[in-house]
Protein backbone atom coordinates (compact mmCIF):
# COMPACT_ATOMS: atom_id res chain seq x y z
CA UNK A 1 0.00 0.00 0.00
CA UNK A 2 0.96 3.86 -0.58
CA UNK A 3 3.41 4.53 2.30
CA UNK A 4 1.73 7.37 4.29
CA UNK A 5 -1.94 6.94 5.54
CA UNK A 6 -4.09 9.35 3.46
CA UNK A 7 -5.70 12.89 5.02
CA UNK A 8 -6.91 16.23 3.72
CA UNK A 9 -4.02 17.43 1.10
CA UNK A 10 -1.67 14.18 1.95
CA UNK A 11 0.90 13.59 -0.72
CA UNK A 12 1.10 9.55 -1.33
CA UNK A 13 3.82 7.33 -3.16
CA UNK A 14 2.17 4.81 -4.73
CA UNK A 15 3.09 1.65 -5.23
CA UNK A 16 3.86 0.29 -8.38
CA UNK A 17 2.53 -3.03 -9.47
CA UNK A 18 3.54 -4.65 -13.16
CA UNK A 19 1.85 -8.01 -13.02
CA UNK A 20 -1.17 -9.96 -12.74
CA UNK A 21 -0.13 -12.04 -9.94
CA UNK A 22 1.09 -9.43 -7.63
CA UNK A 23 -1.88 -6.95 -8.32
CA UNK A 24 -4.02 -9.53 -6.75
CA UNK A 25 -1.73 -10.40 -4.17
CA UNK A 26 -1.62 -6.81 -3.13
CA UNK A 27 -5.62 -5.90 -3.23
CA UNK A 28 -6.20 -9.55 -1.26
CA UNK A 29 -5.15 -7.74 1.97
CA UNK A 30 -6.15 -4.04 0.94
CA UNK A 31 -8.95 -2.46 2.90
CA UNK A 32 -12.38 -1.64 0.69
CA UNK A 33 -13.84 0.01 -0.46
CA UNK A 34 -11.32 0.16 -3.47
CA UNK A 35 -12.09 2.65 -5.78
CA UNK A 36 -10.36 2.29 -9.88
CA UNK A 37 -9.16 4.81 -12.13
CA UNK A 38 -8.47 3.02 -15.33
CA UNK A 39 -6.10 5.85 -17.48
CA UNK A 40 -3.51 5.48 -20.37
CA UNK A 41 -1.35 7.29 -18.33
CA UNK A 42 -0.07 10.65 -19.77
CA UNK A 43 -1.85 11.99 -16.51
CA UNK A 44 -3.24 15.86 -16.32
CA UNK A 45 -6.03 17.71 -14.04
CA UNK A 46 -8.72 15.67 -15.97
CA UNK A 47 -7.53 12.53 -14.26
CA UNK A 48 -6.14 13.97 -11.35
CA UNK A 49 -10.19 14.86 -10.52
CA UNK A 50 -11.14 11.60 -10.87
CA UNK A 51 -8.91 10.18 -8.71
CA UNK A 52 -9.59 12.56 -5.89
CA UNK A 53 -13.61 11.66 -6.40
CA UNK A 54 -11.88 7.86 -5.98
CA UNK A 55 -9.67 8.89 -2.72
CA UNK A 56 -12.76 10.79 -1.07
CA UNK A 57 -15.24 7.82 -1.34
CA UNK A 58 -12.74 4.99 -1.18
CA UNK A 59 -9.95 3.01 1.65
CA UNK A 60 -8.05 1.67 -1.38
CA UNK A 61 -7.46 4.27 -4.77
CA UNK A 62 -5.95 2.01 -7.63
CA UNK A 63 -4.93 3.51 -10.85
CA UNK A 64 -4.19 2.01 -13.80
CA UNK A 65 -1.92 3.49 -16.67
CA UNK A 66 -2.19 1.16 -20.19
CA UNK A 67 -1.64 2.09 -23.86
CA UNK A 68 -3.86 -0.27 -25.15
CA UNK A 69 -2.98 -1.33 -28.57
CA UNK A 70 -6.41 -2.80 -29.53
CA UNK A 71 -8.42 0.33 -29.35
CA UNK A 72 -6.37 2.54 -31.80
CA UNK A 73 -7.08 2.26 -35.26
CA UNK A 74 -3.50 3.60 -36.61
CA UNK A 75 -0.71 2.40 -35.85
CA UNK A 76 1.38 5.67 -35.84
CA UNK A 77 -1.63 7.10 -33.20
CA UNK A 78 -0.77 4.20 -31.06
CA UNK A 79 3.17 4.89 -31.18
CA UNK A 80 2.82 8.80 -31.02
CA UNK A 81 0.83 8.58 -27.62
CA UNK A 82 2.23 10.28 -25.09
CA UNK A 83 4.30 8.34 -22.49
CA UNK A 84 5.91 9.72 -19.17
CA UNK A 85 5.77 7.28 -16.03
CA UNK A 86 7.69 9.44 -13.92
CA UNK A 87 5.22 12.68 -14.19
CA UNK A 88 2.37 9.64 -14.11
CA UNK A 89 3.55 8.61 -10.73
CA UNK A 90 4.14 12.06 -9.29
CA UNK A 91 0.70 12.91 -10.29
CA UNK A 92 -0.90 10.28 -9.17
CA UNK A 93 0.74 10.18 -5.78
CA UNK A 94 0.10 14.01 -5.66
CA UNK A 95 -4.23 13.46 -5.83
CA UNK A 96 -3.80 9.95 -3.62
CA UNK A 97 -3.57 7.20 -5.37
CA UNK A 98 -2.48 3.49 -3.38
CA UNK A 99 -1.51 1.89 -6.34
CA UNK A 100 -0.98 2.23 -9.85
CA UNK A 101 -0.82 -0.95 -11.82
CA UNK A 102 1.80 -0.32 -15.25
CA UNK A 103 1.32 -3.99 -17.11
CA UNK A 104 2.87 -4.55 -20.18
CA UNK A 105 0.36 -5.90 -23.66
CA UNK A 106 1.96 -9.23 -22.63
CA UNK A 107 0.15 -8.99 -19.08
CA UNK A 108 -2.42 -8.21 -19.98
CA UNK A 109 -3.39 -10.05 -23.27
CA UNK A 110 -1.75 -13.38 -22.35
CA UNK A 111 0.16 -15.14 -25.15
CA UNK A 112 -2.90 -16.59 -27.08
CA UNK A 113 -5.35 -14.20 -25.81
CA UNK A 114 -8.37 -14.88 -28.04
CA UNK A 115 -11.27 -13.06 -26.12
CA UNK A 116 -13.01 -10.02 -27.38
CA UNK A 117 -15.87 -7.89 -25.43
CA UNK A 118 -18.51 -6.43 -27.88
CA UNK A 119 -21.21 -4.56 -26.96
CA UNK A 120 -24.21 -3.83 -29.60
CA UNK A 121 -25.95 -1.20 -31.05
CA UNK A 122 -24.31 1.51 -28.75
CA UNK A 123 -20.87 0.57 -30.37
CA UNK A 124 -22.16 1.18 -33.73
CA UNK A 125 -22.75 5.28 -34.27
CA UNK A 126 -20.35 8.18 -33.53
CA UNK A 127 -16.95 6.78 -31.87
CA UNK A 128 -17.93 2.98 -33.50
CA UNK A 129 -18.51 4.62 -36.98
CA UNK A 130 -16.02 6.70 -37.26
CA UNK A 131 -13.20 4.17 -35.25
CA UNK A 132 -14.54 0.61 -35.97
CA UNK A 133 -13.12 -1.35 -33.11
CA UNK A 134 -12.16 0.90 -30.97
CA UNK A 135 -14.93 0.71 -28.59
CA UNK A 136 -14.25 -3.26 -28.65
CA UNK A 137 -11.05 -2.55 -27.42
CA UNK A 138 -12.54 -0.45 -24.87
CA UNK A 139 -14.73 -2.98 -23.36
CA UNK A 140 -11.98 -6.01 -23.29
CA UNK A 141 -9.73 -3.51 -21.98
CA UNK A 142 -11.84 -2.27 -18.65
CA UNK A 143 -13.78 -5.77 -18.77
CA UNK A 144 -10.16 -7.40 -17.52
CA UNK A 145 -9.69 -4.79 -15.40
CA UNK A 146 -12.66 -4.44 -13.62
CA UNK A 147 -12.22 -8.30 -13.50
CA UNK A 148 -8.49 -7.72 -11.88
CA UNK A 149 -8.99 -5.29 -9.38
CA UNK A 150 -12.87 -6.20 -8.12
CA UNK A 151 -13.16 -2.69 -7.13
CA UNK A 152 -16.23 -1.45 -6.07
CA UNK A 153 -16.75 1.17 -7.55
CA UNK A 154 -14.64 2.64 -10.88
CA UNK A 155 -14.49 6.51 -11.99
CA UNK A 156 -14.64 7.53 -16.08
CA UNK A 157 -14.50 10.87 -17.68
CA UNK A 158 -17.66 12.45 -18.99
CA UNK A 159 -15.86 13.36 -21.77
CA UNK A 160 -15.64 10.24 -23.32
CA UNK A 161 -20.09 10.03 -23.39
CA UNK A 162 -20.83 7.13 -25.17
CA UNK A 163 -17.90 5.09 -23.79
CA UNK A 164 -19.16 5.72 -20.36
CA UNK A 165 -22.75 4.35 -21.56
CA UNK A 166 -20.68 1.09 -23.36
CA UNK A 167 -19.07 0.32 -19.96
CA UNK A 168 -21.62 0.80 -18.04
CA UNK A 169 -24.01 -1.31 -20.54
CA UNK A 170 -21.45 -3.94 -20.44
CA UNK A 171 -20.78 -4.26 -16.62
CA UNK A 172 -24.41 -4.74 -16.38
CA UNK A 173 -24.61 -7.41 -19.17
CA UNK A 174 -21.82 -9.28 -17.81
CA UNK A 175 -22.93 -8.90 -13.79
CA UNK A 176 -19.34 -7.22 -13.04
CA UNK A 177 -20.10 -5.93 -9.68
CA UNK A 178 -18.34 -2.10 -9.97
CA UNK A 179 -20.38 0.80 -9.75
CA UNK A 180 -19.92 2.69 -13.03
CA UNK A 181 -19.45 6.12 -12.15
CA UNK A 182 -19.10 9.55 -14.14
CA UNK A 183 -17.47 12.58 -13.25
CA UNK A 184 -17.68 16.13 -14.84
CA UNK A 185 -15.83 17.21 -17.92
CA UNK A 186 -12.63 19.66 -16.54
CA UNK A 187 -11.60 22.56 -19.03
CA UNK A 188 -9.24 24.49 -19.52
CA UNK A 189 -9.85 28.53 -18.93
CA UNK A 190 -10.69 28.99 -22.66
CA UNK A 191 -13.41 25.96 -22.72
CA UNK A 192 -11.36 23.06 -24.56
CA UNK A 193 -11.78 20.08 -22.51
CA UNK A 194 -8.98 18.34 -21.14
CA UNK A 195 -6.92 15.69 -23.41
CA UNK A 196 -3.97 14.01 -23.22
CA UNK A 197 -4.03 14.58 -27.28
CA UNK A 198 -4.05 18.33 -26.38
CA UNK A 199 -0.69 18.55 -25.84
CA UNK A 200 0.23 17.26 -29.61
CA UNK A 201 -1.52 20.43 -31.30
CA UNK A 202 0.68 22.97 -32.96
CA UNK A 203 0.23 26.40 -30.93
CA UNK A 204 -1.70 27.62 -34.24
CA UNK A 205 -4.29 24.42 -33.77
CA UNK A 206 -4.38 24.78 -29.84
CA UNK A 207 -5.57 28.65 -30.75
CA UNK A 208 -8.23 27.22 -32.63
CA UNK A 209 -9.25 23.96 -30.55
CA UNK A 210 -11.95 25.78 -28.38
CA UNK A 211 -14.03 25.98 -31.51
CA UNK A 212 -15.62 22.45 -30.35
CA UNK A 213 -16.72 23.97 -27.23
CA UNK A 214 -17.85 27.49 -28.87
CA UNK A 215 -19.86 25.06 -31.40
CA UNK A 216 -21.70 23.18 -28.76
CA UNK A 217 -22.55 26.49 -26.96
CA UNK A 218 -23.84 27.37 -29.54
CA UNK A 219 -26.38 24.94 -30.12
CA UNK A 220 -27.20 24.92 -26.76
CA UNK A 221 -27.85 28.50 -26.69
CA UNK A 222 -30.14 28.13 -29.72
CA UNK A 223 -31.64 25.09 -28.42
CA UNK A 224 -32.45 27.60 -24.79
CA UNK A 225 -34.11 30.05 -27.52
CA UNK A 226 -36.68 27.80 -28.21
CA UNK A 227 -35.03 25.54 -31.46
CA UNK A 228 -36.47 21.53 -30.87
CA UNK A 229 -35.63 20.55 -34.39
CA UNK A 230 -32.44 17.71 -34.30
CA UNK A 231 -31.11 18.64 -37.72
CA UNK A 232 -31.15 22.41 -36.69
CA UNK A 233 -29.19 22.01 -33.82
CA UNK A 234 -26.50 19.83 -35.82
CA UNK A 235 -26.55 22.57 -37.40
CA UNK A 236 -25.76 25.17 -35.03
CA UNK A 237 -23.09 23.05 -34.52
CA UNK A 238 -21.42 22.90 -37.85
CA UNK A 239 -22.07 26.59 -38.54
CA UNK A 240 -19.14 27.45 -35.75
CA UNK A 241 -16.81 24.66 -37.06
CA UNK A 242 -17.09 25.74 -40.83
CA UNK A 243 -16.07 29.45 -39.42
CA UNK A 244 -12.53 27.57 -38.37
CA UNK A 245 -10.22 26.78 -41.36
CA UNK A 246 -8.13 24.31 -38.62
CA UNK A 247 -11.29 22.01 -37.50
CA UNK A 248 -12.21 19.11 -39.77
CA UNK A 249 -15.62 17.39 -38.33
CA UNK A 250 -15.37 13.65 -38.15
CA UNK A 251 -19.15 13.76 -37.16
CA UNK A 252 -21.81 16.03 -35.51
CA UNK A 253 -24.37 14.53 -33.40
CA UNK A 254 -28.04 15.58 -31.45
CA UNK A 255 -28.89 12.21 -30.36
CA UNK A 256 -30.99 10.64 -27.03
CA UNK A 257 -28.47 10.13 -24.80
CA UNK A 258 -29.47 6.60 -23.98
CA UNK A 259 -29.83 5.01 -27.08
CA UNK A 260 -27.53 7.26 -29.09
CA UNK A 261 -29.95 7.54 -31.68
CA UNK A 262 -29.89 10.68 -33.78
CA UNK A 263 -33.06 12.84 -32.93
CA UNK A 264 -35.28 14.46 -35.64
CA UNK A 265 -36.54 16.67 -32.63
CA UNK A 266 -35.65 17.07 -29.15
CA UNK A 267 -38.60 16.78 -26.70
CA UNK A 268 -36.58 15.37 -24.17
CA UNK A 269 -32.96 14.79 -22.87
CA UNK A 270 -30.59 14.95 -25.55
CA UNK A 271 -26.83 14.54 -25.78
CA UNK A 272 -25.05 17.05 -27.93
CA UNK A 273 -21.19 15.33 -29.65
CA UNK A 274 -19.04 15.79 -31.68
CA UNK A 275 -15.37 14.81 -33.15
CA UNK A 276 -13.00 16.95 -35.05
CA UNK A 277 -9.26 16.55 -36.51
CA UNK A 278 -6.85 19.82 -36.03
CA UNK A 279 -4.11 17.84 -38.72
CA UNK A 280 -3.52 14.52 -37.24
CA UNK A 281 -4.83 15.56 -33.46
CA UNK A 282 -8.27 13.88 -33.05
CA UNK A 283 -10.50 15.52 -30.34
CA UNK A 284 -13.96 15.05 -28.86
CA UNK A 285 -16.43 17.05 -26.51
CA UNK A 286 -19.82 16.27 -26.23
CA UNK A 287 -22.77 18.79 -23.95
CA UNK A 288 -26.12 17.37 -22.81
CA UNK A 289 -29.26 18.77 -23.14
CA UNK A 290 -31.52 20.00 -21.39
Amino acid sequence: MAEATPGPGAMLRPRVIRTRTDLRAALATAPRPIGLVPTMGALHEGHASLIRRARAESATVVATIFVNPRQFNETADFERYPRDEASDLAIAGEAGVDIVFIPTVEEVYPAGFQTTVRVGALTEPLEGAARPGHLEGVTTVVAILLCLVGAERAYFGQKDAQQLLVVRRMALDLGIATEILACPIVREPDGLAMSSRNMRLTPEQRAAAPVLRASLLAARAAYEAGEKDGEALRAAIREVLAAEPLAVPEYVSCADPVTLRELARVEGPALLSLAVRFGSVRLIDNDPLP
